[in-house]
């Protein structure tokens, strides 16, 4: 009898041991889409479109509240939300995450992946490009030669780019990079931003999918601003990769605000 009795005293504590940790995982993933979805979400940086500014393998932090929330805002983007609440208007400048519109664009209810760009155009805002030099509303954009940097590519050639100190209307100024001023996108007559809209561009502006080729990014689709780098690891090696960390951590760009 004493046998049995301590027999099912275990199998309680087990099952009171499973429902409690089982209880805990729940709220703990709970907690998680709950700050995922109304805070912070991280993402990670797979290209190079945002060098020199943001790199292959960085990890970041993107603010959900900042611009307020759409359907984008929750896990894959469920239709809870119809239009935008709680809305701030993006500023010129800003590095923001959002759904790129999978078709023209404007008023495009079909979504892709996220991308990661800079704000350059605001609705109304006239954007025009000649030789690589932006123009918002006829004024040029002030860029000012920082240096020349070294690029290894992916076929192992080196290339030299150009590193410009760009300023915006409003006085803000990041790196760009150039590495030629006869592009495919490197002119384009004057655009005017749809209202509703925004116009974006990487900051490696040879090498970026942003609105040249996608068109203008909807404030409907529009998923957060890119606040801090939390992790950064070499060519991005992935968690997995754990052997190569103590040679791929980029400790000098952790906990780096985004500008």
């Amino acid at each position: 009898m004493k046998k049995i009795k301590e027999k099912k005293e275990e199998e309680f504590l087990s099952k009171e041991w499973l429902v409690s940790n089982t209880k805990t995982i729940f709220y703990a993933i709970l907690i998680a889409l709950f700050i995922r979805t109304f805070f912070f979400q991280p993402f990670f940086i797979p290209s190079s479109s945002m060098e020199p500014n943001l790199l292959v393998g960085d990890r970041l932090f993107v603010s959900k509240f900042t611009y307020g929330y759409s359907r984008h805002s929750f896990p894959f983007s469920l239709d809870i939300i119809s239009d935008r609440i709680f809305f701030s208007v993006p500023k010129r400048g800003d590095v923001a995450v959002f759904k790129v519109p999978t078709g023209s664009g404007i008023n495009d209810d079909s979504f892709g992946v996220d991308y990661i760009k800079r704000i350059i155009g605001i609705p109304g805002d006239v954007i025009m490009m000649k030789d690589g030099v932006l123009s918002i509303n006829g004024e040029t954009l002030k860029q000012k030669k920082l240096r020349t940097d070294k690029k290894i590519l992916k076929n192992g050639k080196v290339i030299e780019l150009e590193v410009f100190l760009e300023t915006d209307l409003s006085g803000k100024s990041y790196e760009i990079y150039n590495y030629h001023n006869d592009g495919l996108a490197d002119n384009f007559d004057q655009y005017t931003v749809p209202e509703n809209n925004f116009f974006v561009l990487g900051d490696n502006r040879d090498n970026s999918k942003d609105s040249r080729f996608v068109g203008p990014i909807p404030i409907k689709n529009l998923v957060g601003k890119a606040q801090i780098i939390f992790f950064s690891t070499k060519d991005g090696s992935t968690i997995l990769e754990f052997w190569k960390w103590p040679f791929g951590i980029q400790y000098k760009r952790i906990f780096n605000f985004i500008n």
